[in-house]
């Protein structure tokens, strides 16, 4: 079975690895080679973290600039770029057309609608939302979103997807933010909120999350792992939808327009030495 993934960012190569767990033969694309190679190396390691089957898991996961070739064969296409409609809606069109009739096109999207973005690619009954959530090696949630056209057909496939991904899916109809990301967004800005507003510390407030609601993470380390600027785009996508709840938190603008992004580039509401 192949599934190639496109976008070699963190969801990216969380997917990739977990679909190498669940036997697939994997292809990870993306316009940079550099950043392939990186994403490679990166999933390497955190295999060699797991146990002695790096080599034949590796031997699995092939890296590719030309997505069209990728998709030649492919049995399940899921597409993981930044939260821009455009550059989804190219990379699902183009996925379409070069992948096997009968294969799964599935968006990791977070928060933008699957109706609009089958409608812009011209197979609505195809496209589906498989929502992974970071990290997806260790994650066991995957919201399935059917668009108003999705057939029931792929969104039977992207259940057995999840399912094989060793996931727990459920079933949602399209709606900004669908449920995770649109209840996570309003804990995260309230968050900025309360730091903004000096009630308590980062640290404080993550405390109190994690002992007091029993939050595996606060809401500052979260978003620091997920990426300020990821959250604060689906901040604007539910803000322009569904209103003035939703407008994301000055502070959070700040932290994202002073490049405080996250882990990913070593800082973001904490710091992050380089190992």
């Amino acid at each position: 079975m192949g599934l190639v993934v496109v976008g070699a960012g963190t969801m990216g190569q969380g997917i990739a690895q977990a679909g190498l767990a669940a036997g697939y033969e994997v292809t990870l694309v993306d316009v940079d080679q550099e950043v392939l190679a990186k994403a490679r190396t990166a999933i390497q390691r955190r295999l060699e973290r797991g146990g002695p089957v790096v080599a034949e898991q590796l031997g699995r996961l092939g890296t590719d600039v030309d997505l069209v070739a990728a998709c030649a064969g492919a049995d399940a296409v899921i597409e993981t770029a930044s939260e821009d409609l455009r550059t989804k809606i190219a990379i699902l069109t183009t996925a379409v057309s070069a992948s096997p009739s009968a294969a799964l096109i599935g968006t990791n999207t977070s928060a933008l609608s699957i109706t609009e973005l089958g409608a812009a690619v011209g197979a609505s009954e195809r496209v589906v939302g498989v929502h992974f959530f970071n990290p997806v090696p260790k994650m066991a949630l995957v919201e399935v979103i059917r668009g108003l056209d999705t057939s029931e057909a792929s969104v039977e496939q992207a259940v057995a997807f999840a399912k094989r991904m060793g996931k727990d899916p459920v079933v949602l109809r399209d709606s900004p933010g669908f449920v995770a990301s649109r209840i996570n967004a309003l804990i995260g800005n309230e968050a900025f909120y309360l730091l903004m507003e000096g009630v308590a510390s980062a640290r404080d407030i993550d405390t109190a999350l994690k002992l007091g609601l029993n939050h595996p993470m606060g809401p500052f380390e979260l978003g620091d792992l997920v990426g300020w600027d990821v959250r604060l785009k689906v901040l604007e996508y539910l803000y322009a939808t569904l209103g003035e709840k939703y407008r994301p938190c000055p502070l959070l603008v700040k932290y994202v327009e002073s490049g405080r992004l996250g882990r990913k580039v070593g800082r973001g509401v904490y710091e992050y030495p380089a190992t």
